[in-house]
């Protein structure tokens, strides 16, 4: 009984010369924004309040320091997240607030977070988790509202 030779199961590639023109060409595709480095802890836009007058604050604050992108138009005070948008209600002073809750607010790295804080001496307070690793930092906005800052989790 003779068998006949059977096929490599998988043949070897075989390369393209190397030694040839390489033209590159332009990707046309369109960019994708990268992620903003914060999330709002929230499950909707959130809406907090500011006095007239503390929107250069407000910008170098939530812009400069946090990483929130400014949305237009200019004359609204609303900051984008990567997953939803912080709208403050501009009033005039004296301010009524309803609670003393914060906003959560999800930043990449505490560490760097509250060096950048220590660096532009922002008052704040550093708070132990019950476990390791879910620290927080606690401080209060321009417009005086009260914001608890987290590191994120990659999943």
């Amino acid at each position: 009984m003779t068998t006949t030779p059977q096929p490599p199961a998988n043949p070897p590639i075989e390369l393209a010369d190397p030694t040839g023109p390489f033209k590159s060409a332009p990707d046309t595709r369109p960019r994708m924004p990268e992620p903003l480095p914060v999330k709002l802890v929230t499950i909707e836009h959130a809406h907090l309040p500011a006095a007239a007058g503390r929107e250069p604050q407000l910008d170098e604050f939530y812009v400069g320091l946090l990483g929130f992108e400014r949305k237009p138009p200019l004359e609204s005070l609303v900051y984008r997240a990567e997953n939803f948008d912080l709208a403050f209600d501009v009033l005039e002073p004296p301010l009524e607030r309803d609670t003393m809750r914060p906003l959560g607010i999800e930043v990449r790295s505490l560490a760097e977070l509250a060096a950048a804080l220590i660096d532009r001496q922002i008052e704040h307070i550093r708070q132990k988790g019950l476990l390791p690793g879910h620290d927080s930092i606690l401080l209060q906005d321009p417009a005086g509202n009260w914001i608890s800052l987290t590191e994120s989790r990659p999943v």
